[in-house]
């Protein structure tokens, strides 16, 4: 790895440095509105709106506090977004949080960024969605089977990686075609649990009079609190993927803050439909004892048709490993072409124009990690990680608002938002970890610790072994990459 000459300090914040890669071989500019907004609507929709509620409910005590929850993980998330939107104009690179931190606060934190999401955090969101496609993929096979074998479900997960990785490498224009079709089919799935919950308000008075006293053992606890949030914005995560493809936009200034502004409420109102919709079809009884509350939905409401539901979530979950690979792998190769990874994953094929060797990469370790892989415990860990990098990539925004006051802003969001999102960030970071501390609280302390290690001694002091520039000639060779320039255009 060779030190970054980019992003110390705050002199480069506009991203005006070039690029050191072949002439004229850069990524393509190929996402328009439409198909940002299916890429934010299909990173946020996966897994977590059909497993996620259970977990909301176990920490907020009453049904009706958990609704206000995901109310205020939409507001939240909303008010996030525009805070990105303003980073993405004032900095047009990919990268997302990487390289907004890179180019306000300089080497080792944006290092220790890329750090945490190439190592654990993408990879770890790869393998959990990934399970989750796995466990609603296999149900119709193991009927009345209370838990599926092990292997079988990490085999299906590999193999939904592996194809997707394919899918990726191939072409860019195919992988943004195939979230579009599972965005389609995500959003009609909501809907059709949105209308079975309104056939069911129209059927009975037991639930709705059970939903107007929702708020009885509603818990007053910090920490609790704290986790409700960390489980339902689980089912917002991937609402700032966007910003890591920036370099790949049509009309980055107008697209990026459009797609933001109508895919999140869109995603907002149809969480809070759904849930309502689990509310009056189920109990809370029933909802705390499912595993797969959108399957005992269906089988009370479909019922012959209750299949459609594990399908509907299969398609729902391959489309966010989906959208997680194409976001994900363009950090990685962001990174490596600041120096901070090995360079031969800053480098794209020169036919194809895809990042493969870092898709490659991020396929590898969300193998590995798929092994141990346990989707609560994932939840956690990325939720406390994913939050402790939105809250410094936010405080990038309110330092370039006091240093850097006469940068040209194309688009810029009242103080006030920032402010309450640093804040939100700084609660949801310490008062699980005060209130109701958990081992991989200490995992996450230590995993930091060795990002300092690992940054001196391959970063600032540019140690590598001999064999490592070997190696990258050879895989440059085989896989028939070059380097890139950046895409300002």
């Amino acid at each position: 790895m060779e030190r970054s000459k980019e992003g110390d300090g705050d002199g480069g914040v506009a991203g005006q440095q070039p690029g050191h890669g072949a002439p004229g071989l850069a990524m393509r500019r190929e996402i328009g509105l439409w198909s940002a907004v299916s890429l934010i609507v299909g990173c946020m929709i996966g897994s977590g709106i059909f497993m996620s509620p259970q977990g909301v409910l176990v920490h907020m005590g009453s049904p009706g506090a958990s609704l206000v929850v995901w109310a205020a993980c939409g507001l939240l998330v909303m008010l996030g977004a525009l805070c990105y939107a303003e980073l993405g104009a004032l900095i047009p690179e990919s990268g997302g949080e990487y390289v907004y931190i890179l180019r306000t606060f300089g080497s080792l934190p944006a290092f220790l960024d890329v750090y945490t999401l190439v190592l654990v955090g993408r990879p770890a969101a790869i393998s959990a969605i990934s399970l989750s496609f796995a466990e609603y993929s296999l149900a119709p096979f193991y009927p009345g089977c209370a838990s599926l074998p092990q292997a079988v479900l990490k085999i299906v997960a590999a193999a939904c990686i592996l194809l997707l990785m394919l899918v990726n490498c191939w072409s860019s224009r195919l992988a943004t075609r195939l979230m579009n079709v599972c965005t389609a089919a995500k959003v009609l799935s909501l809907l059709v649990i949105v209308v079975g919950g309104a056939a069911a308000l129209g059927q009975g008075r037991s639930r709705r009079e059970a939903l107007l006293s929702a708020f009885q053992n509603t818990t007053q606890q910090a920490g609790r609190i704290g986790m409700a949030f960390y489980q339902g914005l689980w089912s917002f995560d991937g609402w700032s993927n966007i910003n890591c493809v920036t370099e790949e936009l049509k009309n980055p200034h107008k697209n990026l803050v459009w797609a933001l502004i109508i895919a999140i409420p869109m995603v907002t109102g149809l969480y809070i439909l759904a849930n309502i919709s689990y509310l009056l079809v189920l109990s809370p009884r029933e909802i705390l004892s499912s595993d797969a509350m959108a399957a005992s939905w269906g089988n009370q409401i479909l019922g012959s048709w209750a299949w459609l539901v594990p399908l509907a979530v299969a398609i729902s979950t391959f489309g966010s490993v989906n959208g997680a690979f194409f976001s994900g792998s363009r950090v990685c190769y962001v990174a490596a072409r600041e120096g901070h990874l090995p360079r031969v994953l800053s480098m794209v094929h020169v036919h194809r124009l895809t990042p493969s060797p870092a898709l490659m990469f991020t396929t590898a370790v969300a193998l590995v990690l798929i092994i141990p892989g346990n989707f609560s415990s994932i939840v956690t860990f990325l939720s406390l990680l994913s939050w402790l990098i939105y809250g410094t990539t936010i405080s990038c925004l309110l330092y370039l608002r006091m240093k850097r006051k006469n940068l040209p802003r194309p688009y810029k969001v009242p103080t006030l938002i920032p402010a309450i999102m640093l804040l939100a960030s700084l609660y949801l970071v310490l008062a699980p970890i005060i209130d109701h501390p958990q081992m991989e609280f200490l995992y996450i302390f230590l995993f930091l610790l060795s990002g300092f290690l690992v940054y001196f001694l391959f970063v600032y002091f540019q140690w590598q072994p001999r064999c490592l520039q070997t190696a990258t000639l050879h895989l440059q060779l085989l896989m028939e990459v070059a380097p890139t320039t950046k895409n300002m255009d």
